[in-house]
């Protein structure tokens, strides 16, 4: 199939409706904040788990990390290796801080420890790269759909962000719960029916485990890379460590994640909500990853295009003066994937014989190559062209192999992803910024509907800047791992406050002040180092690296300066 049929707009449309008007109808009268942005503690574990995966699960989840397993591997679950611990961690040490204070933002508990001034300045690092994030969670659905529906890109940003700010502005945390279940439906069940409906295409053209068996041959089962190397990405230990401290951030001071459980009827639901999200994220993950595989199985069965991003590949096709070396390029691609495919169908009957992996492997190099001549020749016509099609994988596997009425379907899955991811970061955003900031410092006296009418105003704001950051962003090498290298870039120093807080009960607020400047600078300028190769370090080492330097220079200020006492 080719395109989106009238059955496959009425299906999208149908679904992203449904989501806004009935969260807005169930959740439309707030009488105070605590309804607004707590859902007047009445959240059940199981809610609570799943707006937890909801949230964590945005769109470049379901667009990127098929991609990623397709040119990768599935090596990118190593990075929730860590996250089970780190729910553990939460639930025993951190929750119980926050239902005793009865708090509305995990940032409140740093004034009652420390000060107003650390309370601030933390929530204003959160603010920071949340507010950056909200808007690749809007941009990163919008720039593949608006060149596979043929939208302008700006309008698929606002197309997004309105229907997000629609339902969240009306019911605060309480509608971004209740809609969070019916869109993590739908993601869940696109996701397995695209998973399900692979395996069957593929088994019609050969055994499906002979065709796993040469996946793995070609290196596509790498789910564990023992080896410690600080610049690899994806190991064991970057996992367990790295993704540890950033998953123990993320879920237990980003107040995204921190408002989608405060809200629990009792502390025991929240631990188990918290909990549920660390048994069965990895099995989610696994099973993204595992339809990313069958997809790279597929395409070994059927050609795929020499350029994923077919929008600006047809920009090229337009231009005469480059169609001669496109068309000798296009024939040595054809010759190369025919050998492949005959590689690939001998793989799968001897996958252990080493001389069938490396013809494979030679051939698979040389299909790489010219598909960089192709990029090199995109960006010939076009400067400013995206490049990186690994993004497009998937969906191009959808819009043209799935039939009509999944493929409206697979569409609504992500946009169901960008709204629940979107819509739980506005609501937090508001939230630290009415309560941190507006309830603090501006008008502490303020009345009950006063806070509810800013807190909507609030919402609407944030909504319009992440549509803004969402127009301004260039695409990355791989939008799922942006958005962790933007978290992992400030979650690092956020997380090292709170330790301190938590744990070394002696020292004051000046020290921590000034150890989470130096350690939040440190991180930035170590990325800066990183992506311009003066050093080689993983994005996940920061998490580890601002939390440590917060809590050891906080603690050598403290014993060692004038407050030692």
């Amino acid at each position: 199939m080719d395109g989106m049929s009238w059955i496959d707009w009425m299906v999208l449309m149908g679904t992203l409706l449904f989501i806004v008007i009935y969260g807005s109808l169930k959740t439309a009268r707030s009488k105070n904040i605590r309804e607004y942005f707590l859902g007047d503690y009445s959240l059940k574990w199981w809610q609570i788990g799943i707006s937890v995966m909801a949230t964590q699960a945005s769109a470049i989840t379901f667009i990127s990390t098929p991609g990623q397993a397709y040119e990768d591997g599935m090596r990118f679950v190593q990075f929730y290796f860590g996250l089970p611990l780190a729910m553990i961690f939460i639930s025993a040490f951190i929750i119980p801080m926050y239902y005793k204070l009865k708090v509305y933002t995990a940032y409140e508990f740093l004034e009652s420890r420390f000060s107003v001034g650390v309370r601030q300045l933390t929530a204003l690092l959160f603010l920071t790269q949340r507010g950056l994030a909200s808007g690749i969670t809007i941009y990163a659905p919008s720039i593949i759909l608006s060149s596979i529906l043929g939208w302008d890109l700006n309008f698929t940003n606002i197309f997004i962000g309105v229907l997000v700010i629609i339902y969240t502005v009306t019911g605060g945390s309480k509608a971004v719960n209740i809609t969070q279940r019916q869109q993590m439906a739908v993601m869940m069940g696109g996701m397995l029916v695209a998973m399900i409906l692979l395996m069957i295409q593929i088994s019609r053209e050969m055994p499906l485990g002979d065709a796993l068996q040469a996946a793995g041959a070609a290196g596509k089962f790498n789910l564990i890379e023992w080896k410690l190397d600080l610049n690899n990405r994806y190991t064991v230990w970057t996992g367990l460590i790295g993704g540890f401290f950033l998953s123990l951030s993320y879920f237990g001071t980003d107040q995204s994640q921190v408002g989608r459980y405060l809200g629990g009827k009792s502390l025991a639901e929240v631990r188990l909500g918290l909990l549920f999200n660390g048994i069965f994220k990895i099995p989610m993950q696994l099973m993204i990853l595992f339809t990313g595989v069958l997809v790279f199985v597929f395409f070994h069965l059927h050609r795929p295009p020499i350029f994923f991003n077919q929008p600006e590949y047809h920009r090229v096709i337009s231009n005469s003066s480059v169609m001669p070396v496109l068309d000798s390029l296009n024939q040595a691609y054809q010759q190369v994937f025919e050998k492949k495919q005959a590689a690939y169908r001998e793989l799968a009957r001897d996958a252990k014989n080493k001389k069938l992996r490396e013809s494979y492997h030679l051939l698979a190099e040389q299909e790489k190559v010219i598909r960089q001549e192709v990029k090199n020749l995109v960006l010939k016509v076009n400067a400013s062209a995206t490049v990186k099609d690994g993004d497009y994988i998937f969906i191009h596997y959808v819009i043209h192999y799935l039939p009509i009425g999944l493929v409206g379907l697979l569409f609504a899955v992500i946009f169901s992803a960008a709204m629940s991811s979107t819509s739980s970061e506005l609501n937090a955003l508001a939230s630290t910024t009415l309560v941190d900031f507006y309830k603090r410092s501006i008008k502490p006296d303020g009345s009950d509907a006063n806070f509810v009418r800013m807190s909507k105003i609030i919402t609407a704001g944030w909504g319009v800047v992440a549509i803004i950051f969402a127009t301004i962003f260039s695409l990355f090498d791989n939008l799922i791992e942006a958005v962790n290298i933007i978290g992992s870039l400030f979650y690092g120093s956020i997380l090292g406050v709170f330790l301190v807080g938590f744990f070394l009960k002696r020292v004051g607020s000046t020290p921590v002040l000034i150890a989470a400047l130096i350690a939040q600078t440190t991180v930035l300028v170590l990325h800066v180092l990183s992506v311009y190769g003066f050093i080689d370090l993983a994005y996940l080492w920061y998490n580890l690296i601002g939390c440590m330097l917060v809590m050891a220079i906080s603690a050598l200020l403290q014993f060692t300066g004038k407050n030692k006492k």
